[in-house]
């Protein structure tokens, strides 16, 4: 009756997969079906860490082969105790490697002796002493109904107790228990299949033996808000899984669109479809949930500018500025530096200083009407007659008109030569009047006119001279020609990219930005912007309670060039802070490099998913170790596998790294 009751309890419960498995090795073993047997020996000696079976030559022929790093089960002999029934479970055991038996110099003589003696016909006594082996094997834990829910496995990664070594099985799962040790402890909400079970890399079947076809899953939840790292040489499938991460969100997310997502595309494979490497595309696939923004568009990819109006936001604008001049190593010349410190006020910030500071007003103006005077003379182009309309005004200060008083005007123009012209009217007339001014103010650096006739002041501060001096630098200066190659970041049509992309982000959409043949500096430059734009954005959000269940999703290529190992410095700070605070801003990140040797030790110590391809170095093994021990026994199998696509997942869901085949990136089928 105990044994009715508890089969009835379990009638629905996946481990009934367990007791299915065990009735049908009873009857296989009653009925002499040897070779269809999943038996593969017994318990040598036991651990809480690692276990020690011995096994004999058609045990491991039955089961297609025990190689390094495949799946073991260990059962009781029996789930009855004292007349009383235990619920089904079992042990998970990971090959490691052979090992001795108290046999072993015995063996070893016998083959030492045999080989002297040429080799002979071995009598059937010899050969059955001689089939006889064990294998070392690591415990990653038990496998047993969940104490409180209803029809649900729960994963341990320990043993409660063992028992004498006689009293347990050793089997090979088949494929239904294979799946149910990968994917049990995956979340059923937001499923999606990410490849195959490969458990190891040569693919040679024994005669008449399958190879298991077992489908492995990942919960897109696992991703939300937290960091994943793909490792692996290079063509060796990282930006493949990378697209099923990204795939897996999409399709997840078709409803809620819950989950935007920023993907910097170093080599615009992301965005653009390539057909002769039968490479699709996340654009491609789903045009209509992704939007790319394109440095240099492409002819068959829809795309926005991924550029900025210099003269929409000068403010901004002169921040890129600053930075590119920095990054480009222009910086360190006394006049560049103090043409750096120099900050343009944006037209909002202009037209908010009150009436009874005009003078404050004309000034910043006239500082927006030097920086446009510079921008026209590096030849960044506009439509002028919107640039004048968008400039505000002070009094007589409007436009292209920075209205100086009619005496240094007459005096700049003598000066040169010429004949004082009307007020500007146009960015060219602008550049002219500074230019003659200023040449006119360095000669003349006292002259009365160079001062405010009502306050005395200077006509130009110190920042209007930093501007001045790079428009009309002294003989021997680079000056504006330090700007001339930063135009491919201007486009007139170009709107506030940065704002636009937030939108899009909080409304599921996947924005992709084209870099393809990009230099690092500008990569960098954008990577550093809009993730700080993105973590400042969920920042706001978090502190007004606006969070919700929406979160953002960035991913990296070629992570070691944005946030190196030893990089500390500023212009990395935002990486260290997605990896520490991240998870409380909604904000995950998915990163790909060749070592993990080279990635930012902050941003390491935080990853909760890892995808490893095959790694050369026993460094980057030896350090992967470290960060996360689950990867300590399977160090030799990434250093020598090396088959595209071969991954050694782990996710927040699995508890142990499973191997397997990662599918080829395809569209779905409505597409």
């Amino acid at each position: 009756m105990d044994k009715f009751l508890v089969n009835a309890a379990n009638q629905n419960h996946p481990l009934r997969i367990l007791s299915d498995f065990l009735n049908n090795e009873d009857s296989v073993e009653t009925a002499k079906r040897y070779n269809e047997s999943r038996f593969v020996g017994y318990v040598l000696d036991i651990g809480y860490d690692e276990i020690t079976i011995i096994t004999c030559d058609p045990f491991k022929i039955n089961v297609g082969g025990i190689p390094r790093n495949s799946l073991l089960i260990m059962v009781p002999d029996s789930f009855e105790q004292n007349g009383t029934s235990i619920p089904p479970h079992f042990t998970l055991l990971r090959v490691l490697d052979s090992a001795p038996t108290p046999l072993t110099k015995e063996v070893q003589q016998t083959y030492f002796e045999l080989q002297k003696k040429s080799m002979p016909e071995l009598d059937i006594f010899t050969q059955s002493e001689l089939q006889w082996g064990a294998l070392k094997t690591q415990v990653l834990g038990m496998f047993y109904p969940h104490p409180r829910e209803a029809d649900t496995v729960e994963f341990s990664g320990d043993l409660n107790n063992y028992v004498s070594a006689h009293k347990y099985k050793i089997f090979s799962p088949d494929e239904p228990l294979l799946d149910l040790v990968s994917n049990a402890t995956v979340p059923k909400e937001n499923r999606f299949p990410v490849g195959k079970l490969r458990l190891t890399e040569c693919r040679l079947p024994l005669p008449n033996k399958k190879i298991p076809n077992v489908d492995i899953f990942l919960s897109t939840n696992d991703f939300k808000g937290c960091r994943t790292a793909m490792f692996g040489k290079t063509r060796l499938g990282k930006s493949n899984v990378v697209k099923l991460i990204a795939q897996s969100l999409l399709e997840t997310t078709m409803t809620s669109r819950n989950v935007g997502q920023l993907i910097f595309d170093i080599n615009g494979e992301y965005a653009n479809d390539n057909p002769q490497d039968d490479n699709l595309s996340i654009r491609g696939a789903y045009p209509d949930r992704c939007t790319v923004y394109a440095l240099a568009p492409k002819p068959n990819t829809p795309s926005h500018p991924l550029k900025l109006n210099f003269f929409h936001t000068p403010y901004s604008s002169k921040q890129v500025m600053n930075t590119l001049i920095r990054q480009s190593g222009r910086s360190g010349s006394d006049y560049v530096d103090a043409f750096i410190s120099v900050d343009i006020p944006d037209f909002t910030e202009v037209n908010a200083i009150p009436q009874n500071r005009m003078s404050d007003k004309k000034r910043a103006v006239r500082k927006i009407q030097i920086y446009f005077a510079l921008l026209h003379k590096c030849k960044f182009d506009c439509d002028e007659s919107v640039v004048r309309t968008s400039i505000p005004s002070a009094e007589s200060v409007s436009g292209f008109n920075p209205a100086f008083a009619a005496a240094l005007r007459t005096a700049a123009y003598g000066f040169s030569s010429l004949q004082v012209p009307n007020a500007p009217n146009s960015l060219a007339t602008l550049q002219t009047e500074l230019e003659v001014i200023h040449r006119f103010k360095k000669s003349n650096p006292n002259d009365p006119t160079l001062r405010s006739t009502g306050s005395g002041n200077p006509i130009f501060d110190q920042e209007d001279n930093a501007l001045l001096e790079m428009l009309e630098p002294n003989p021997g200066r680079s000056g504006f020609g330090i700007l001339l190659r930063y135009r491919t970041y201007h486009d007139q049509r170009a709107g506030d990219y940065t704002t636009n992309i937030l939108q899009l982000l909080d409304q599921g959409q996947t924005v992709i930005l084209d870099l393809g043949n990009a230099d690092e500096i500008l990569m960098a430059y954008f990577a550093r912007q809009l993730s700080e734009a993105v973590f400042h954005h969920q920042t706001d959000k978090f502190t007004n309670n606006n969070l919700g269940n929406h979160y953002v999703q960035l991913y990296f290529e070629e992570a070691h060039n944005l946030f190196g190992y030893n990089d500390n410095s500023d212009d990395t700070r935002i990486y260290r802070r997605f990896a520490k605070e991240g998870a409380k801003y909604h904000i995950g990140m998915v990163y790909s490099t060749q070592s993990p040797s080279t990635v930012n030790s902050d941003l390491l110590a935080q990853t909760e998913n890892f995808f490893i391809a095959h790694l050369a170095s026993q460094d980057d093994t030896n350090k992967l170790a470290k960060v996360n021990i689950a990867y300590d026994s399977i160090k030799n199998d990434i250093l020598q596998a090396k088959t595209a696509g071969y991954m050694r997942m782990l996710t927040r869901s699995h508890r142990f790294v499973v191997s397997m085949q990662a599918k080829k990136f395809t569209p779905p089928k409505s597409q």
